[in-house]
C-alpha cells in the first residue's frame, strides 16, 4: 500500500472527518454525483429507447426499404403493380444482410358502420407476411391467416375500433370507390378477428391489415401482381447501404426508397435526442465536477495544518495532491454507487412497471420506453469518475501555494 492511499485511508474513515464542518458539503458532492449520473441514465435510456422504439413501429408498418415502381404517386395507395416473379423474390440472394422480404399492396376505402364511417388504407398482405411486429402489438383476438384461399379477415387497430364503436369478431362494410364516379363501388363486408395497438396514431388511424387478394381482384389485377416489397434488413446501422446495394440488384424499371427517405420528418426528429443526450451528459458532469472541486476546497481547507506538516516532514506537492485526489475518488465512487443503485432501480422499473405513460399523438409511444444496456452505464461509471478527477487537478494545485510554516501555523 503506497503512503498516500494509506492516509486518504485513514482520514476517511476517522470519525472526525465524518463529523467535521465540511461533512455537509461532501454530501451535498457525494449526491451530486449520484444525481448526475441518475439524469444521465435516464437521459440515454429514454432517448435510445425511444429513438428504437418509435423506428421499430415504422418498420413494422413499411420493412426497412421499399421497392416501387417508379412513378409520381406520393400516396399509400398501390395504383401500378408490380409483377411478382422477379429473381430477389422469394429470397433476396443477392444481398447479403436481408432477412426477409415481402409482397403487400394498400388500397383507400371508407369504413362503414351504422352510426358512423372512417376513411383509411387496407394493407393487402399474402402468405408470406411477417407477422412478427404484430405479435407484439395484438392486444385482443388474433392475428389472420392468409395462408390458404381468400377471406374477409382483417386486423383492425383500436384506435379506429374505439372511433366507429366496433369489437372483436363484429363485421363492418368497407367501401372503395372507382376513379369512375359513375360506376358502383366495390363493397366487401370484413369480420375484426384481431385488434392492434400500435401506440403510432399516425399509423393505427390509417392501416387495417387485410388480404391482398381483395386488392388484385377490385384493381383487376392478375394474381402475381402486387403494389410494392417491404424488405427487412438485420442490422438497422446498414440501412442506407442496404437501401443502395438493394437498388442495384433490382430491374431499372424498379425504383427503392428506405423508411428514414419516406419518413424523413419523423426521423430527423428523433436524431435531436442525440443532441439532447450530449448536452445533458455535459451538463451533469460539469455541475458534478463543480461540486466535487467544492468539497475538495474546503477539504484542503480543513487539512491545512496537516498540508504543512506534511511538507515539513519532506512530502512532495505531488504526494500530497494524490492524498487528496484519493480522498476526492472515494467520494467519487461513493456517488457513483448509488447513482448506479438508484439509476438502474428507475429504470427497471420503468422497463416492467410502465410508471410514466406518455401521450402517443406526440411521441408515437403510450409509455416511455428504456434502454439498458450495461455498456453504456459502465462508460458512464469511467467517463465520470476520468473527468471529475481531471477537473480536480486544478484546485488540487493550491497545495503547492501553501507554506509549511504558515501552514503549521493555520487555526
Amino acid at each position: 500500500m503506497n503512503f498516500e492511499f494509506f492516509i486518504a485511508k485513514r482520514i476517511i474513515s476517522s470519525k472526525s472527518y465524518k463529523s467535521s464542518i465540511s461533512a455537509p458539503i461532501i454530501k451535498i458532492g457525494i449526491a451530486a454525483i449520484a444525481i448526475g449520473l441518475i439524469v444521465m441514465m435516464i437521459a440515454i435510456a429514454t432517448g435510445i429507447g425511444l429513438q428504437q422504439k418509435i423506428r421499430d413501429k415504422v418498420v413494422a408498418f413499411n420493412g426497412h426499404v421499399l421497392i416501387t415502381n417508379y412513378d409520381s404517386n406520393n400516396t399509400e395507395e398501390s395504383i401500378t403493380p408490380i409483377s411478382i416473379n422477379q429473381e430477389f423474390y422469394p429470397e433476396f440472394k443477392t444481398v447479403a444482410g436481408i432477412s426477409h422480404i415481402q409482397a403487400v399492396a394498400s388500397k383507400f376505402g371508407i369504413i362503414r358502420t351504422d352510426n358512423d364511417f372512417e376513411g383509411a388504407y387496407l394493407k393487402g398482405v399474402g402468405a408470406d407476411y411477417n407477422w412478427k411486429y404484430f405479435k407484439e402489438f395484438l392486444i385482443e383476438g388474433e392475428l389472420p391467416d392468409y395462408s390458404n384461399k381468400r377471406n374477409e379477415d382483417v386486423l383492425i387497430s383500436q384506435y379506429l375500433a374505439n372511433r366507429l364503436e366496433l369489437k372483436l369478431n363484429e363485421t363492418f362494410q368497407m367501401v372503395f370507390p372507382k376513379e369512375d364516379p359513375e360506376k358502383l363501388p366495390n363493397i366487401i363486408t370484413y369480420t375484426i378477428v384481431g385488434i392492434y395497438n400500435s401506440g403510432f396514431q399516425d399509423f393505427d388511424a390509417n392501416f387495417i391489415i387485410g388480404d391482398i387478394r381483395h386488392i388484385q381482384r377490385i384493381n383487376k389485377w392478375e394474381n402475381d401482381q402486387i403494389g410494392n416489397f417491404e424488405v427487412f434488413i438485420d442490422n438497422y446501422n446498414e440501412l442506407d447501404t442496404k437501401g443502395e446495394e438493394i437498388y442495384k440488384s433490382i430491374p431499372s424499371v424498379l425504383n427503392t426508397q428506405t423508411i428514414t427517405n419516406k419518413y424523413s420528418s419523423i426521423f430527423e426528429w428523433i436524431k435531436i435526442f442525440d443532441t439532447n443526450i450530449y448536452g445533458i451528459i455535459g451538463i451533469m458532469i460539469l455541475v458534478a465536477g463543480i461540486n466535487m472541486i467544492t468539497a475538495l476546497l474546503v477539504l484542503i481547507l480543513e487539512r491545512t495544518q496537516m498540508i504543512g506538516i506534511l511538507k515539513a516532514l519532506g512530502s512532495s506537492n505531488w504526494s500530497i495532491r494524490k492524498l487528496f485526489l484519493y480522498n476526492a475518488s472515494y467520494l467519487i465512487i461513493l456517488g457513483l454507487f448509488w447513482g448506479n443503485i438508484l439509476g438502474l432501480g428507475l429504470l427497471f422499473a420503468q422497463k416492467y412497471l410502465k410508471l410514466f405513460p406518455l401521450d402517443p399523438s406526440v411521441y408515437y409511444v403510450t409509455e416511455a420506453p428504456v434502454y439498458i444496456s450495461f455498456g453504456y452505464v459502465f462508460a458512464l461509471n469511467i467517463g465520470t469518475l476520468l473527468l471529475c478527477l481531471l477537473m480536480l487537478l486544478i484546485p488540487s494545485y493550491i497545495i503547492t501555494k501553501i507554506s509549511p510554516v504558515k501552514a503549521i501555523r493555520f487555526d
